[in-house]
Formats: structure tokens, C-alpha cells, sequence
């Protein structure tokens, strides 16, 4: 390749890699599989290695992927959060060590498995948890201190501790624990989490940490950062210290040669499928402190840390036969059934064919061998058709739903084929699920098994019959107290005095979630408004468009509907109004953006105090922003809103304005 092609590439690979860092480390939803990713680092080094005149100082291979996000305050790293380099071979671990021994010939190695999470700093003074960060881009991560407070397994205080530690450790979530959190989402038909990784990521970086409890995280710590007060002069050390301290930390062997390495790492790769979390490779570092700081780091990497990344594995099976699942408002989805195969540590019989067009696009047929993989070493999933079997036809989609035999449709600009009667028995148990959940009507005690035995008793056909429950009706089930039973009906009767937007989010309306439920409910006195209100009515609504509008008038326009909210006032549901939006405050028709952390308010008591006289608040910066609130650290947007003009004012003259 010349030098011409290769700057052409270099710049390719590099808005490439970007674009996915961006997908992986900030918004936790990749589009291609780490493998894919690795290989185009791994181009991008080759080619700034044969033309280093070409390499940039802003490269990706000179940086940390992630970035600190907006939404957290910023955590400036004393001691860098540093990467590791990647090899794909045993050739690429024997040279690491030839430059390992060049400086220190009688290297010790510590191998340990390398997890697939995301990479936090947890700090403690006089053994107390103090602070936690993400990574971010190494040397700015994000502060998550309330998130990682709720992850039962980090020590909330440590007996006999130093007067200041800071460890390094990894977050992730359980096999267990995702496939709870999928198939929740899936019942929900939220698009599901594509593996282990970026649920526990995207987690642990929700504002809300009630939400981050309930996603079960897990942690384990690999590296002291810092510590006062005791004297650590190896990792193995380090370790154990560690251990002693009651931080759960992984395993690990030492070795005086890469030969032995590399066979523990083989030891490990045969291990994964015991494993109930994902590791993507494993980790030799070196083990002496002292020799470390004679080898030093590069602009992003160690030089005296090296991983190998296991390739991703993928087998040859037959699809026997399609599945239909229905889902809570009504998509048909296909599910591949197949001849058991061994891949990845565990044994794979199914996989989501996703939809119409996927299967029409890979032309698809029962009998043919198929290529799977796992993605995130869990989700198997299909890649290509290997061979079509013998006279192989085309999988159709059934022209009736499996559930209840009414005519599907398919969604006008969607790939979604539906089943449209709100009756079907195979949507009744999700939408009773949805409806019943602590963001909706929050009745505790109502869990899938009592609402499966409700519903196989027969004494519950849509939501509207919770509220005919009683105490009798309940102890009649199986392993059914008195006491359990009068607990629900309370929970039940609690629920009545809901505030209507839960009730709103309850039903289930298609493309309508918390927060535009919430969003409805601040324009719409009541149920009643709301149900007679137009579609141009409701995509006026900022944060609305007319799809969303749509399903709203669509939904409340059925019979099916009016009947339902009928039972429901009948029942006794109050569908309590949510707090209006003040018209014609000092704020009317002005829309704010607030960034960076303010002296003496949240963010969000500050865009309240902004709502109630009038105003709008927004998370990105345009011509469109009237002001930008801006605090300490505030980044991006404060750059972007003075390129434009845009008025910027502190919390002290926004307090001025509103005394004014």
C-alpha cells in the first residue's frame, strides 16, 4: 500500500473507530462485536506502525475510548485509568515478553481472567467508601458513587484499613441476572440489552440509582490505584492485601515463563462456560512494582501489562423448526429452535430470528444448517446460512396470531408483524406484568407466578379485575395465607391513589414510556382530557411527535379502552391529576439547557424551578435554546451555546431573574 492509500484508510479507520467507541463506551449500544472492533484497532496500529509519519497525536490507539458523560460530575483520576494491549496470538504474548526481558530477565507474571464489565474506581478513607468513578476517558471519569453503593458485594467499610485506599475494579452483571433483565425487557418489548457488558455499563450509569439496585451488579477488584499507610511491593501482594480486606477479587496463579502463561490462559478459555459472568480473555501482568516503573506506559497503554482476547467462536447447526412468541402488545417474534451444539461453555438450542425482514434477508428455511455464535458470550445469535437443506422453502409468517387465531398486520415503516386483539390470551399475562410494576401501578406482592395462578383460575381478564380481588378469592390459591392475601388486597387498594400518570404508563401504550406518560399527564388535566384530546394536540407537546400522538389517540379511541378506564373509575381509581405546567410564568416560550454542576442546586431542582414558571428545559444545545444555566465543569455545551450566541447565565443570576 502507498503512503496516498494508506492516509485514506488511516482516516477511515479512524472515523470508524470513533463512531463505535462512541456506541461501546458513552451510549452502552454497540453495533458490531468486540471482536470486529479489535480488528480494526488492530488495522489502524499496522498501518500508523508502516507509516508513522501519518500518525496522529488525537489517535484512537493513543487514547482511552469512553469519555465523561454529562449527566454525572467529573472525577479527575490521580492515578490514570489506563487500557491494556491486545494480543490475538501466542506469537503476540512471546513477543511481549522478549520486550519485557530485555529490561528485566528474570520477570515473574501474574495471569488472572480479564472481565467484561466496566472499569470503576472505588476510594475509602480510614476504610470508609467515600467515592466511586467510572473510567471515562482515563484521566476524567464520571462520578457513581450512590450507583456503586447499592452493589452489595463492595465493602461499604473495611476493619483494620489504611488511612486512604483506592482500588480499581471492574462492575458487571451475572449471566442470571441478565437473562431476569432481557426477559423482562423483552416482555416489555424494550429492545433488550445486547450482552453482559453493556447492561451492567448502562446500569450502573443511570441517574437514578433505585433503578441500578434492581439490576443486581456485581464487582471485582483487581488493582490497588493507591494506599497510605502500608507498603505494597508486588500485585500478587496486592491481591491477597486485598482479599484479607474482604474485597471479592478474582483468581490468580504466578508464572517465571510465558510458556506456562500461555497455558493458563488456554486453562482459563476452557473454563468460561463455568463461569457465571463474562470474561473476554485474560491478563498477564508483571508482577514486581519496581520493575513496572522501569518499563512505563505509553500514551495508553502499560508496558508492563499485556491481554490476550479470545476469538470469538462459531459452529455449524440446523434450524428444526420456527417458534412464534407473542409479546405484551402484540409482536410476533420468531425464535429458531436447533439442533443442540456446544459453543462458547455452554450448550445452545435457540436464538431470536428478530423478525420478518431478518429471516427474508438471510433467507432463512427449516432445514437449513445454519452459523451461530455467541454475542457477549451469552445471546447466541444467527449469522448466515451455511447450506440450504433439501428443497429448502422460504419460513412464512402466519397469516393468524398462534395465540388466539386473529388476523395479524404488519406495522406501516415497521418490521414488526402484529396481533391486534388486546384480548389475546398471550399478551394478557405481560400486560398484567407491565401493569402491575413499581414504575406503573407498583402493586408489591403481585409477581408472575401469583398472576400466572390468577389467571390460570380464571379470575383475572384484564387489569380491571385486580380490583375485584378479595381476601377470599386469594386464599383460595395454593399456598395462599390470610395474612399474604389481606398484604395484596392492601397493596391493590394503595394503587387507587396512584397519581394518573402511573396509570397512563400501566396501560401499555405502544411507543408511550415513563417519562412521556409523565409528559401527558402535565398538559392533560385528566383522563378524560386526555382521551378526547387530538393528535396535533398532543404532538405539540415538547418531546412528542406524531407517531407517539398517534398511538395515544389511537389507543384511547378503541372501545376496548374507553370500556377499560370506565371499570376503572367504577372500581374506585382515583387517576389523581400530576402537577400542571404554570402557563404564562416569567419563563413562557424560553427553553433552557443546564450544564456542569451548579453551587447550591441539582440540575434537577434547578429545571423544576425553571418548569413551574413556565419555561422548558432540554439536554442538547441550538439556535432554538434561549439560555444556558451553567456551573462548574460544564463542559461541551457551554462551548457550543458561546459559538452561538447563546445567553449564559449562573445559578446566582437565574435566582435573580426569578426574584425579579
Amino acid at each position: 500500500m502507498d503512503i496516498i492509500l494508506a492516509e485514506q484508510r488511516i482516516k477511515e479507520l479512524t472515523k470508524a473507530i470513533e463512531y463505535h467507541n462512541n456506541r461501546y463506551y458513552n451510549l452502552d449500544n454497540p453495533e458490531i462485536s468486540d471482536y470486529d472492533y479489535d480488528m480494526l484497532l488492530r488495522e489502524l496500529e499496522n498501518l500508523e506502525n508502516d507509516f508513522p509519519t501519518l500518525k496522529s497525536p488525537l489517535s484512537p490507539t493513543n487514547k482511552v475510548g469512553g469519555e465523561r458523560g454529562e449527566k454525572f460530575s467529573p472525577v479527575t483520576h490521580t492515578v490514570p485509568m489506563e487500557s491494556l494491549h491486545d494480543s490475538f496470538s501466542r506469537s503476540e504474548l512471546f513477543d511481549f515478553d522478549r520486550r519485557v526481558r530485555e529490561v528485566a530477565p528474570n520477570v515473574k507474571y501474574v495471569v488472572e481472567p480479564k472481565f467484561d464489565g466496566l472499569s470503576v474506581s472505588c476510594e475509602y478513607r480510614n476504610g470508609v467508601f467515600v467515592r466511586g468513578s467510572t473510567r471515562g476517558d482515563g484521566t476524567v471519569g464520571e462520578d457513581v458513587t450512590d450507583n456503586l453503593m447499592t452493589i452489595r458485594s463492595l465493602p461499604k467499610k473495611i476493619e483494620n484499613a489504611p488511612a486512604f485506599l483506592e482500588v480499581r475494579g471492574e462492575v458487571y452483571m451475572s449471566f442470571d441476572s441478565f437473562n431476569e433483565l432481557v426477559k423482562e425487557q423483552e416482555d416489555n418489548e424494550e429492545k433488550p440489552f445486547k450482552n453482559p457488558r453493556n447492561a451492567a455499563a448502562g446500569s450502573l450509569r443511570q441517574k437514578n440509582s433505585k433503578i441500578t439496585a434492581k439490576r443486581k451488579l456485581d464487582i471485582f477488584v483487581f488493582n490497588i490505584q493507591q494506599i497510605e499507610g502500608v507498603e505494597i511491593t508486588s500485585h500478587h501482594q496486592g491481591l491477597d492485601y486485598l482479599t484479607e480486606l474482604g474485597f471479592p477479587t478474582a483468581f490468580y496463579n504466578i508464572f517465571e515463563n510465558m510458556q506456562e502463561a500461555v497455558e493458563e490462559i488456554e486453562r482459563i478459555g476452557n473454563m468460561r462456560g463455568t463461569f457465571d459472568y463474562a470474561i473476554d480473555g485474560a491478563v498477564v501482568k508483571v508482577d514486581d512494582f519496581a520493575t513496572r516503573e522501569l518499563l512505563g506506559s505509553t500514551a495508553k497503554y502499560p508496558k508492563w501489562a499485556e491481554a490476550y482476547k479470545y476469538p470469538p467462536e462459531e459452529k455449524a447447526t440446523k434450524l428444526l423448526e420456527v417458534e412464534i412468541n407473542v409479546g405484551r402488545t402484540g409482536v410476533l417474534t420468531p425464535v429458531g429452535i436447533f439442533e443442540p451444539v456446544f459453543l462458547a461453555g455452554t450448550t445452545v438450542s435457540r436464538a431470536t430470528l428478530h423478525n420478518k425482514d431478518f429471516i427474508d434477508e438471510k433467507g432463512i428455511c427449516v432445514g437449513d444448517t445454519v452459523i451461530i455464535r455467541k454475542a457477549g458470550e451469552i445471546i447466541p445469535e444467527v449469522l448466515s446460512v451455511k447450506e440450504h437443506g433439501e428443497n429448502a422453502v422460504p419460513f412464512e409468517f402466519p397469516k393468524l396470531c398462534p395465540s388466539c387465531h386473529t388476523p395479524v398486520v404488519r406495522d406501516e415503516n415497521e418490521a414488526a408483524i402484529r396481533c391486534t386483539n388486546t384480548d389475546c390470551p398471550a399478551q394478557l399475562m405481560r400486560h398484567l406484568i407491565h401493569f402491575v410494576g413499581r414504575d406503573a401501578m407498583d402493586i408489591d406482592g403481585l409477581g408472575p407466578a401469583v398472576l400466572e395462578q390468577l389467571v390460570n383460575e380464571g379470575l383475572i381478564k384484564s387489569p380491571a379485575d385486580l380490583y375485584r380481588l378479595t381476601v377470599d378469592s386469594i386464599t383460595a390459591l395454593d399456598r395462599k395465607a390470610e395474612k399474604s392475601a389481606q398484604n395484596l388486597i392492601n397493596s391493590i387498594e394503595k394503587s387507587k391513589h396512584n397519581e394518573l400518570y402511573r396509570l397512563v404508563f400501566a396501560l401499555g401504550i405502544r411507543n408511550i414510556g415513563l417519562k412521556a406518560a409523565k409528559l401527558l399527564c402535565e398538559n392533560f388535566a385528566n383522563i378524560d382530557d386526555l382521551m378526547n384530546a387530538k393528535a396535533e394536540d398532543i404532538s405539540a407537546i415538547e418531546g412528542f411527535g406524531l407517531i407517539m400522538a398517534e398511538s395515544v389517540v389511537n389507543y384511547f379511541s378503541a372501545e376496548s379502552t374507553k370500556n377499560l378506564i370506565d371499570e376503572l373509575k367504577e372500581l374506585g381509581l382515583e387517576m389523581k391529576p400530576s402537577e400542571q405546567k404554570k402557563k404564562g410564568g416569567i419563563f413562557e416560550g424560553k427553553t433552557f439547557v443546564l450544564t456542569g454542576t451548579l453551587p447550591t442546586m441539582k440540575r434537577s431542582e434547578a429545571g423544576k424551578l425553571i418548569e413551574q414558571n413556565g419555561g422548558k428545559t432540554s439536554s442538547s444545545v441550538s439556535k432554538k435554546t434561549d439560555y444556558v444555566l451553567a456551573g462548574e465543569d460544564a463542559g461541551s455545551k457551554l462551548t457550543k451555546a458561546q459559538q452561538l450566541g447563546i445567553t449564559v447565565i449562573s445559578e446566582e443570576e437565574l435566582l435573580n431573574m426569578l426574584a425579579e
